[in-house]
This record gives C-alpha cells, sequence and structure tokens, in this order.
C-alpha cells in the first residue's frame, strides 16, 4: 500500500516547502511508493482533515505523521529493512547542525531576495494569504516589494558564506559519506526550495557547489529536476562584489579537516627558559 504524503505547492506545481522536499526524498530513500495530494497554502486544515495547518504529513496505511522530522524517524522505526535515512545519534546531532546552520546562512537572507516571488509563483488563491502572512508575521509589517528591492545587492553576499559547505563536500561525495542521507537532503531541501522561487540565479555559474547539487537534484530519476524549477547557477558578479568562493587554482586552500588523533601534525612545545 502506498504511503500517502500532502505536498505544498505553487501554481507550477512545484514543491515550495523545504519541509516536504526532504520529506519527498526520505520517502525515495526508503523505496516507498507514494501517492500525492497536491494544493497550496490555504485548504491545509480541510484537505487533512483537521488534522494539521502545515505540510509535510503522510498517511500510513491508518496512521498519520506530521513534520519532517518525525517522519523521517517514523520510517527508520517502520521500516528498518530499508535503507537508514540516520545512522545513529551523531548523524542526528549533525543533521540538526546543518539544518540550522542553512537556514541562518542561505534561506534567512534569500527569503528577503526572493520573497515577492515566492508571493507571485503562489497559486492565484493563495496570494492573499501569502503577502498577509509573510509581511505581519516575518516581515514586521513591511511590504513584499520593499522588502526584495535592491536584491542585487544582497545576493552576492550569501555565496560566500557557504564556504564551509564546499570545503566539506570536497572531502567526501556526500554529508552522508559514500551515499546521501537525510543530511543531504535536509540540505539540498534548502536549494530546492530556493530554485523553486529564484527568477534570478542566486549562485555563479562555477560554483563548486554545482556537482554536489546537480547529483542530488538528479537522485531518484530526478525527483529534483521539476520543469518549474528555476536554475541556480548564473549569478552575474559586479565590480566590488566578494568572491563567491575559495579557488584553490590561486593556491589559497581551506584548512585541513583534522581526522584523528596522528593525523594532524601539532606545534613543537615551547621549552622553558
Amino acid at each position: 500500500m502506498a504511503i500517502t504524503l500532502y505536498d505544498l505547492q505553487l501554481a507550477s506545481g512545484c514543491t515550495i516547502s523545504p519541509f516536504v522536499w526532504r520529506t519527498k526524498y526520505a520517502l525515495a530513500h526508503k523505496g516507498l511508493d507514494v501517492d500525492i495530494v497536491p494544493g497550496g497554502f490555504t485548504g491545509i486544515l480541510e484537505r487533512t482533515g483537521g488534522r494539521s495547518e502545515r505540510l509535510p504529513a503522510i498517511v500510513d496505511g491508518d496512521k498519520w505523521v506530521l513534520d519532517s522530522w518525525v517522519i523521517a524517524e517514523y520510517l527508520d522505526e517502520t521500516y528498518p529493512d530499508r535503507p537508514m535515512l540516520f545512522e545513529g545519534p551523531s548523524m542526528k546531532a549533525l543533521t540538526k547542525f546543518i539544518d540550522g546552520w542553512l537556514w541562518r546562512t542561505a534561506i534567512g537572507p534569500w527569503f528577503r531576495c526572493y520573497i515577492l516571488d515566492y508571493h507571485d509563483l503562489s497559486l492565484p488563491q493563495d496570494h492573499e494569504y501569502v503577502r498577509t502572512t509573510r509581511e505581519n508575521i516575518f516581515l514586521g509589517g513591511r511590504k513584499l516589494e520593499e522588502v526584495q528591492a535592491g536584491r542585487e545587492d544582497r545576493l552576492p553576499l550569501v555565496p560566500p558564506t557557504l564556504e564551509p559547505l564546499r570545503q566539506l563536500l570536497r572531502e567526501t561525495p556526500w554529508l552522508g559519506g559514500d551515499t546521501p542521507n537525510f543530511a543531504d537532503y535536509t540540505a539540498l531541501a534548502v536549494f530546492l526550495w530556493t530554485g523553486s522561487v529564484a527568477t534570478t540565479p542566486p549562485l555563479t555559474a562555477d560554483d563548486p557547489l554545482r556537482d554536489w547539487l546537480d547529483r542530488g537534484f538528479d537522485l531518484y530519476g530526478g525527483l529534483g529536476r521539476h520543469p518549474g524549477m528555476h536554475s541556480l547557477f548564473g549569478l552575474e558578479l559586479r565590480e566590488g562584489d566578494p568572491e563567491p568562493f575559495l579557488n584553490l587554482a590561486t593556491g589559497t586552500a581551506p584548512a585541513p579537516i583534522n581526522r584523528g588523533a596522528g593525523t594532524t601534525p601539532l606545534p613543537e612545545p615551547v621549552k622553558a627558559a
């Protein structure tokens, strides 16, 4: 029996919620059949039979499970014979750290750079809801147009802050190691959300993150390749904009990753006089 997933979509049918995106990947990771219930921001309570005002939500048999993190834990507990999303408590801690860091580093700034696009791309019946809630709850009463204005000055400031993610992915193909897991899906969901609303690209065409992002979007038969997605790559820098990433070809290399005792040389102790 297929699991039912309640989606949150734009007018194009593309998923808008990063939380729904990570749940889609989690279900695909487990190899489970999924039935999608489409819909936008309005009418969620009605679609879920009064069970939730937020998505994602899944129904497995007669069991409802809400919240993307709870859903991931539920899938591991219920289907332990299928590939695990988490490999122990340490991976859960790493995933939560990456999630919190990316929300502050990327989603926060990009939210303000694409907030009017977010509104315009939503379903027509959702426009009033999106404008009212975003202006009053998230933007302190400021208009969407006012907040998005001047994004050409702010967009170039975000890519340099993503360097820790690039550095980590220089050392491993996935955040989960040799294969992707929920840490990857959580991070990919940030960029999938951005691609759903980014009418102007947030990353330069040569960003080293492109390899991981392309591989991630291609997973599970191109799960992240919805026709409603916009390209993440093509940000054009102007004179005075910061370098978007460390260019190893110039001889500037990031600090080495500590791989444990005996691998990172320590400075010689200073002898007392």
